[in-house]
C-alpha cells in the first residue's frame, strides 16, 4: 500500500477506510486451500491475511510501524463484520476471527462505505464570513516570545478600551466605538481558523470545525493558567484528576525514586498501580480530545511525516489549546508520565508479552481520540496520534504566543483606525500566513541529500580558503576529503592541473639523491 496519505478534509476516517478495504481485496495474494477434504479456491487463512495486512499497516504513513499485529486482527474482525470478508461458508456479521488457520474469502459486493451527507449549520458559515469581513488588514504581525507575566498583561487589556490613545484629541476619542468583548471573541476564532485552515492545507474548514466550537475562554485560560513546567492549573479542583489517581501517576513517573517505602510493597506492586491509572482514564466517559474535535485531529495525521514534522507540532498546540481546560491538563500530565516511563530503565516489565513503550501507546489510545459513532479504524488512528504526541509533548504544549500578539496588535490597530475615522465604518480583512509546502517523501530524500552534499562541499571551500591553514595541514585535510568525499572532491579539482593552481605552483618532479659510495675499509696489516 502506497504511503500517501489519505486526502485530508471531512470524513476522513470514512475514507480511509475505503481505501484500505480497497487495496486489500485488490493485493492480498489468494490461493487454493484444501480443508476436511475438501479444496476451495481465492480464498486465505485468517493468518495470512493477518501477516499481509500487517506489514501493509505498519508500512503505511497512516498508521506507522507502531500498528501491533493484535490490531491487525482486531481489524480483520471489523472487517468481517462489515462484510468486507466472509468465512468459506458464506457467514459474516460478527467478529468470530482468530488468527489461525481458518478460510476466509472476498464477497462479490462491496465494501466501500457511503460518505455521511451532512452540512454544516448554515447561520454559523455566514456569521463567520460577515465577521471576517468587518476586520481590518494588519500590516505587521510580531511574533516576539512573551514572558508569563507580559501575556496574562497583555489578555487582560484585550477587553478594555483605553479612553487615552489620543490625549490631544479629546473629541476624537468621544466618538469612537467602543471594541466590544464579542468582537474580541470573533477575533480570536477568526485568526485560530485562519491558522489551522493554512497548516491543514484545506480550502474550507466548514466540515472539520466550526466557528462556535473555538471557545476563546478556553484558549486564553489554557495560555495564561499554567505551572513553570506549562501544566494548566485549574481553579476549580473539583475539575482535577482524584488525588489517588495523580500519587499512583507520581508514583509510577517517578520510580522508584519517589516510591514511599513506609508504605508496603509486593512483587507486581508497579503493575498493580500502572492498572489502577488505566482503569481510571478507560473509564472516562468520553475521550481526552473529546468528540466534539474528532474530524479536527483525524484530519492531522496527514501531516505526522518526519518531513512535515514541524508544521504538525504547530498544527497540534493550537487544536490542544482548544480544548476545555480540566482535558488539556489531563493530556499534559499522562502524556508527562507515559513518556517518563517508557524511558525509564529502572521501570521493571509492566507486561509480560509487550515492551514498555508498545503497553503505553496500546493502553492509553484508547482514552485519547474516538468518534462518537463507531468508526472501525479509531484504534489504529488513535495509536498513531499517541505516539507523536508522546514523542514531542513538550513541544506540542508550549503555548504560542504568537496567536495572542496577532489579537492584541489587531485590536489595537482597530482601536487607532477607530480614532482616526470616527465616522467610517472601518472594514477589516484578517492577514494570511504561509507555510512549508507539503512536499511528497521522494522530493525530502532527494532534498536531503542534496543539501547535505551542498553543506560537504561548502566545507571543501572552507578549508581551500582558510589561510591559517600552512601548505602542509591543508594538502593534508584535502588528501583526507578526497578519501572521505571522492565525488565531490573530483567536481571541485577536474584534472590534477586545476589542483595545483591552488598552490600558486606547478607539480615539482623530486630530483634523485646524491650517490654516494661506501667507503673501503683498508687492513690494518701492511
Amino acid at each position: 500500500m502506497e504511503s500517501r496519505p489519505a486526502g485530508p478534509g471531512p470524513y476522513r476516517a470514512t475514507k480511509l477506510w475505503n481505501e484500505i478495504t480497497k487495496y486489500f481485496r485488490a493485493g492480498m495474494p489468494l490461493r487454493k486451500h484444501r480443508q476436511h477434504f475438501k479444496k476451495h479456491g481465492s480464498c486465505f487463512t485468517a493468518s495470512e491475511a493477518v501477516e499481509w495486512l500487517h506489514e501493509v499497516l505498519r508500512s503505511n504513513s497512516n498508521f506507522g510501524p507502531e500498528v501491533t499485529r493484535q490490531q491487525t486482527v482486531q481489524l480483520l474482525r471489523k472487517f468481517l463484520k462489515n462484510h468486507v470478508i466472509e468465512d468459506i461458508k458464506g457467514r459474516w456479521g460478527s467478529e468470530d476471527l482468530e488468527d489461525n488457520g481458518a478460510l476466509y474469502r472476498f464477497p462479490s459486493t462491496s465494501p466501500v462505505k457511503p460518505l455521511p451527507s451532512s452540512c454544516p449549520p448554515k447561520e454559523n458559515l455566514e456569521n463567520f464570513s460577515r465577521d471576517k469581513e468587518r476586520l481590518f488588514k494588519l500590516l505587521h504581525l510580531s511574533r516576539r516570545t512573551f514572558k508569563k507575566h507580559e501575556l496574562l498583561q497583555s489578555l487582560e487589556n484585550l477587553e478594555k478600551t483605553n479612553p487615552d490613545i489620543i490625549e490631544e484629541n479629546k473629541e476624537d476619542t468621544l466618538h469612537r466605538k467602543e471594541i466590544s468583548h464579542e468582537y474580541v471573541q470573533e477575533t480570536w476564532r477568526n485568526i485560530i481558523l485562519i491558522h489551522l485552515q493554512t497548516i491543514l492545507g484545506l480550502p474550507s474548514l466548514e466540515e472539520v470545525l466550526q466557528p462556535t466550537q473555538i471557545v476563546p475562554e478556553y484558549v486564553i485560560y489554557n495560555m495564561t493558567n499554567t505551572s513553570k513546567h506549562g501544566v494548566v492549573i485549574l481553579q476549580n479542583k473539583s475539575e482535577d484528576l482524584p488525588h489517588w489517581v495523580l500519587s499512583a501517576m507520581k508514583c509510577l513517573a517517578y520510580w522508584p525514586r519517589n516510591n514511599d517505602m513506609s508504605q508496603p510493597t509486593y512483587n507486581g506492586f508497579e503493575r498493580d498501580v500502572f492498572r489502577t491509572v488505566a482503569d481510571y482514564f478507560l473509564n472516562l466517559p468520553e475521550p481526552l480530545l473529546t468528540f466534539e474535535y474528532y474530524e479536527l485531529f483525524v484530519n492531522i495525521l496527514d501531516l505526522l511525516q518526519p518531513h512535515l514534522e514541524r508544521i504538525a507540532i504547530e498544527a497540534l498546540q493550537i487544536c490542544c489549546l482548544l480544548l476545555p481546560p480540566p482535558n488539556r491538563r489531563k493530556i499534559q500530565l499522562l502524556m508527562r508520565m507515559i513518556s517518563r516511563i517508557s524511558e525509564n530503565v529502572d521501570m521493571p516489565r509492566l507486561h509480560d508479552a509487550m515492551g514498555t513503550r508498545s503497553l503505553m501507546i496500546q493502553t492509553f489510545s484508547r482514552c485519547m481520540l474516538c468518534c462518537a459513532e463507531e468508526v472501525d479504524l479509531d484504534e489504529l488512528l488513535s495509536t498513531r496520534l499517541v505516539s507523536f504526541l508522546m514523542d514531542h509533548q513538550q513541544e506540542i504544549f508550549k503555548v504560542p504566543t504568537y496567536l495572542q500578539v496577532a489579537v492584541r496588535d489587531h485590536i489595537e490597530y482597530m482601536k487607532m483606525a477607530q480614532c482616526k475615522y470616527p465616522e467610517e465604518e472601518v472594514c477589516a480583512i484578517l492577514p494570511t500566513y504561509s507555510y512549508c509546502k507539503q512536499i511528497t517523501p521522494q522530493e525530502f530524500e532527494e532534498q536531503k541529500v542534496s543539501t547535505s552534499q551542498a553543506a560537504v562541499a561548502e566545507l571543501l571551500e572552507n578549508i581551500i580558503k582558510d589561510k591559517n591553514l600552512s601548505v602542509k595541514d591543508k594538502k593534508k585535510k584535502l588528501k583526507q576529503f578526497q578519501k572521505e568525499y571522492p565525488l565531490i572532491y573530483q567536481n571541485r579539482f577536474p584534472t590534477t592541473e586545476n589542483e595545483a593552481m591552488l598552490f600558486d605552483n606547478k607539480p615539482t618532479i623530486k630530483q634523485p639523491m646524491l650517490s654516494l659510495r661506501k667507503p673501503r675499509f683498508r687492513s690494518l696489516r701492511y
